[in-house]
């Protein structure tokens, strides 16, 4: 189980947001210095989410996003936020993105979301964010009214093969993931999933790393990094 160090940008500096309210945010610094930061303690992946652009449907910190890319080259970054369009797939790899994550698109856009998972088999993952079990997208501002699973599984038909699951009433507020959701998600699909949203403790990486499946490929960590409750040396550790 991968350890994922989450950094979010919004107006250029990293932030965490609770329950993606863009009015409850905390700024914890420069996006560049989080992901050295990271990748100095020993991160091989970043989970970047560009939240202008979740916000306002297309990427607005690509100079940031490129920059950071340049910081790092022995890590790699996995970004969502606005992600609408081939091109912007694209541009997304050519600066150093290694894997782009699709969110709203997966919900609104199935043509777009089958072109990129056929184009980019290895290079794409879907962001399924839930809120009591629906999709939420536009930045977690808009509910879809579908239920997670059957997303999952529709998209699955179209292709996907790796999903980060984030339970957004759980996010940013360590309260603990949700690990019966996650076990869902594993057990009723073929994906591989990413589990996001609430990790308070080294205890909640190890419990979810309990569920002891080959399909649950890694965890996402936010607040509980950037507010000293998690070490991310210990999360590594485990993780195994």
């Amino acid at each position: 189980m991968r350890i994922y160090p989450a950094i979010d940008i919004l107006g250029g500096k990293a932030v965490r947001l609770k329950q993606g309210r863009k009015s409850d945010a905390t700024v914890y610094g420069d996006p560049v210095e989080m992901a050295n930061k990271w990748v100095h303690k020993g991160a091989e992946w970043l989970h970047v989410v560009d939240l202008d652009g979740a916000f306002e449907g297309e990427p607005r910190n690509l100079e940031v996003l490129q920059e950071m890319a340049r910081s790092v080259p022995g890590a790699r970054m996995q970004v969502g936020g606005g992600i609408r369009s081939m091109a912007v797939v694209d541009k997304l790899l050519s600066i150093g993105v290694h894997r782009v994550v699709l969110g709203t698109a997966a919900v609104q856009d199935h043509e777009f979301v089958k072109r990129a998972l056929a184009d980019r088999p290895n290079n794409v993952a879907i962001g399924i964010d839930a809120r009591g079990g629906k999709v939420q997208v536009a930045g977690w501002t808009e509910d879809s009214n579908i239920a997670a699973l059957d997303l999952a599984r529709r998209l699955e038909e179209l292709g996907a093969r790796l999903v980060i699951y984030t339970d957004i009433a759980r996010d940013g507020v360590l309260e603990g993931p949700n690990i019966e959701a996650n076990r869902q998600m594993i057990e009723n699909t073929e994906l591989f999933v990413i589990a996001s949203g609430g990790v308070s403790s080294v205890a909640d990486v190890r419990h979810l790393a309990e569920l002891n499946h080959s399909r649950l490929e890694g965890v996402i960590i936010g607040k509980a990094l950037y507010e000293g409750r998690v070490e991310i040396e210990e999360a590594f550790a485990n993780a195994r």
